[in-house]
Formats: structure tokens, C-alpha cells, sequence
């Protein structure tokens, strides 16, 4: 029914830059919240940062917040994740997230309906 899929991963120096972004397709539709997960090998599925519908309302993880910024464009049913300040325990696969009916501050992964399959962040010291 909702389709993502994540691009712009890669491999960055420490405090270097990237941008993530998540195209939705397929029946998405208000009040939809998106957020952005991580996951590094052998640890759980990890919050980082989610939108809300309009955009207005945004909430982080305390390990991101002030690094990195999520944004949305509602017209092209894309969200970002402007990732700065880059360190090397940013290193994980990054997930983008759809939930139906959670709010912003949902930041289980239970709470999220559909899923990308992920792209790899890379950051060397």
C-alpha cells in the first residue's frame, strides 16, 4: 500500500555532511507521521528524528539533536534527513518510517506501520 525508499547514504569523513532522503509512493495521506531510524550491527533499531504531517511539529533524539534535521516536502511525498557534524557511532543503516496514526513523538519502532529497506552510512575517523 505505501512503498519508501531511502537514498543518499554513503561514505563520509567525520564531521563531514550528507542527505538523506525518502521517497513515499502508494496511499499515503494525512495525518501520516515519518521519521528516520538507524540501526548499527548487533544493536536494536534505534530512533533519530520525526515529522510531523505538516511538517510543523519535529522531535530527536537526544544523540542527534543539533547535528541533523528532518524536513519534508509534502508536494513531491519526500522527507529528508540532513545529517551534519558527522561522527563515527553515526555509522548504521538508516530507515525511513511511515505510521498512520502515531504522533510525532512516537519513537518505537512498533509504532510505524511501513518501512524503506535502508541505506548505509559510512562515517571514518
Amino acid at each position: 500500500q505505501v512503498q519508501l525508499v531511502e537514498s543518499g547514504g554513503g561514505l563520509v569523513q567525520a564531521g563531514g555532511s550528507l542527505r538523506l532522503s525518502c521517497a513515499a509512493s502508494g496511499r499515503t495521506s494525512s495525518p501520516d507521521t515519518m521519521a528516520w531510524f538507524r540501526q548499527a550491527p548487533g544493536k536494536d533499531r534505534e530512533f533519530v528524528a520525526a515529522i510531523s504531517r505538516g511538517g510543523s511539529s519535529v522531535y530527536y533524539a537526544d544523540s542527534v539533536k543539533g547535528r541533523f534535521t528532518i524536513s519534508r516536502d509534502n508536494g513531491k511525498n519526500t522527507v529528508y534527513l540532513q545529517m551534519n557534524s558527522l561522527k563515527p557511532v553515526d555509522t548504521a543503516v538508516y530507515y525511513c518510517a511511515l505510521s498512520r496514526y502515531a504522533n510525532v513523538g512516537a519513537d518505537g519502532p512498533g509504532a510505524y506501520d511501513y518501512w524503506g529497506q535502508g541505506t548505509q552510512v559510512t562515517v571514518s575517523s
